[in-house]
């Protein structure tokens, strides 16, 4: 814990370490480096972006739209906590700032003296920590930057007073300090070829005021965004032609991915990361690859993840998110993209000090160095009141060799307990019997497999028999269907007329989407339908529902809707094969 000193000599040693921390932070890539003018080494862009690698980004803090940093319920930032986080092995921290609550809406429109005083205090915590920071305009880019078509010059005026006001107070800060003019600028009521125009015109303000301020500001690494922070190729090439013209070397672009979105939010049937996925996020990396990075500008990946994980993380199945971010973290070193992982308190307890998911943290960090080996699935279902069969998983090495099977602390017996041909793990029928016991269901066991290198890779042995639903009423408000899981896990929802067309919301497909047309609470034993469903399911009508389980059991259901009334009758259940 910081305490502040007292005594001269405590203050003289305070200053005399931080100024060694950052000696040591600067000169981290001595060989590379080349002396400025001033005689303080100074890293390129490429060097920087590259240095910046791995980052975290503290959402939901400084960005949150209300009175403070606790708005949105995370706590206030202390050095503590950034300590916690500096340990964690991340290299960059992206502080998301939004200044509108704090910012007169009026010319001059000045900035809160306190607010910003508080910016700069958490930026120079960061800093002491070693971290290189970035902060920026953050959600002001949907509140009232995204008028600049109906009211162009007030919202020009205010930005250029907020970046004004923003360089002044940092003119002096190391150049371990990074800005991003602006986060998914967007433009309200206009074409994207026009949006691409208007933020060009940003990008040049935010040039010119932070290069004119004066201070290690003349030289600072910036960052340019994408319209809306996309990778489409048309956006791509608008700010590479915006950046191009700033000739500026010292200029980084950005853009954000939350993966392949069917996938992202678990709509449409994609509940695994199939090629397709896969074959988008290289696609994506690829195209930001050639069209910045091979052109000598370094690209920072601002925010990634998952879209469902703003509802809750259990949106995408385990495994399959595992497989995600896994290869994402790989495909990024592969094209040299520095990758800052949005983290608006879902996954860092910020009172705790730990993971929420350690497994999902240990594939992130485990791909800063290279590849961990996955498998399939994570799931293996073993039917309980059954003898059961051998069970085959297809492995995924990633370039890795399988070593072993264990159980906790227990290596199974290759020949026995499992037999390996090729990339294909068999687990015995006897194993799987010795593991699921008495038939009680639910998890019984987690078996690694573990690879010459990376993450084991989970497999999870649960007994399980067929879900059974009842019959329900209730109202368009909200529908709570009797679900017993029977150690089963629910993977997705069909809604569909009796004519096969899709019915409900996301009506372009019969499979919706996990936490908003549907979400199972296996506490409570139900499969909840919000009003957001029924909001988009016809009068009068029949609904026939089919849940998807992961087993590959389904169940079928009938809703009969009448008005504001809704009653739901269990049909039949199907039984894997």
């Amino acid at each position: 814990m910081r305490r502040k000193p007292i005594r001269l000599i405590a203050a003289l040693v305070a200053v005399l370490a931080a100024v060694a921390a950052a000696f040591t932070v600067r000169t981290a890539f001595a060989e590379t480096e080349a002396p400025s003018e001033g005689g303080t080494a100074q890293l390129s862009a490429e060097e920087t972006v590259a240095a910046m690698q791995p980052g975290w980004n503290l959402g939901n803090s400084l960005d949150a739209v209300g009175e403070d940093e606790t708005a949105w319920g995370n706590p206030r930032i202390t050095a503590e906590f950034l300590d916690q986080i500096r340990a964690q092995g991340f290299n960059s921290i992206r502080i998301p700032v939004t200044w509108s609550a704090h910012q007169d809406a009026a010319a001059p429109y000045t900035i809160d003296e306190a607010y910003l005083a508080r910016v700069k205090e958490v930026v120079d915590l960061a800093l002491e920590d070693g971290f290189y920071v970035l902060i920026n305009i953050h959600h002001d880019s949907w509140q009232w930057v995204n008028t600049m078509p109906t009211q162009h010059d007030a919202v020009l005026d205010r930005y250029d007073s907020a970046w004004t006001q923003i360089a002044e107070t940092f003119a002096d800060a190391p150049p371990e300090l990074v800005f991003e003019n602006i986060n998914e600028p967007q433009f309200a009521d206009v074409d994207e070829a026009t949006g691409d125009d208007l933020l060009h015109e940003l990008n040049v303000s935010f040039h010119e005021i932070v290069r004119g301020s004066g201070g290690d500001n003349a030289d600072r690494l910036l960052v340019i965004p994408t319209l809306h922070t996309s990778s489409d190729q048309a956006r791509l090439d608008a700010a590479a032609e915006s950046i191009a013209s700033l000739n500026d070397p010292m200029i980084a672009a950005t853009v954000h991915y939350y993966g392949f979105w069917p996938f992202s939010v678990n709509v449409a049937g994609y509940t695994t990361f199939n090629a397709e996925v896969q074959a988008d996020l290289e696609a994506t990396f690829d195209r930001v690859k050639a069209t910045f990075i091979d052109q000598g500008v370094p690209v920072i990946l601002g925010e990634w993840g998952l879209l469902g994980f703003d509802k809750h993380v259990g949106v995408v199945e385990q495994g399959e998110k595992l497989k995600f971010f896994e290869y994402l973290g790989h495909y990024a070193k592969q094209t040299g993209v520095t990758t800052m992982w949005w983290d608006n308190g879902q996954h860092f307890d910020r009172t705790a000090y730990t993971w929420k998911d350690p497994d999902l943290f240990a594939h992130v960090e485990s791909a800063w160095e290279g590849r961990s080996g996955t498998a399939a699935s994570d799931l293996v279902y073993v039917p309980a009141g059954e003898t059961p069969a051998a069970q085959t998983i297809a492995l995924n090495p990633n370039g890795l060799e399988f070593t072993g099977l264990w159980n906790g602390d227990t290596e199974l017996a290759a020949g026995t307990d499992y037999t390996v041909d090729g990339d294909n793990l068999t687990l015995s029928a006897e194993l799987l019997a010795g593991l699921v016991g008495d038939g009680g269901l639910g998890e019984r066991a987690v078996l690694e497999a573990r690879y010459s290198a990376g993450v084991p890779w989970k497999l999870h042995v649960i007994s399980s028999s067929a879900p059974v639903a009842q019959d329900a009423s209730g109202t368009t408000t909200e529908l709570a269907i009797p679900m017993a899981f029977n150690g089963d896990q629910l993977a997705t929802m069909e809604a569909a007329y009796p004519d096969g067309t899709a019915a409900g919301p996301q009506n372009w497909t019969t499979y919706k989407e996990f936490a908003t047309a549907f979400e199972p609470d296996y506490e409570a034993g139900t499969v909840v339908l919000p009003e957001a469903f029924f909001a988009e399911v016809n009068d009068n009508s029949t609904v026939n529902l089919t849940f998807h389980f992961w087993s590959g059991e389904t169940v079928q259901y009938t809703l009969e809707r009448s008005g504001t009334t809704v009653t739901g009758s269990a049909s039949l259940t199907s039984r894997a094969a």
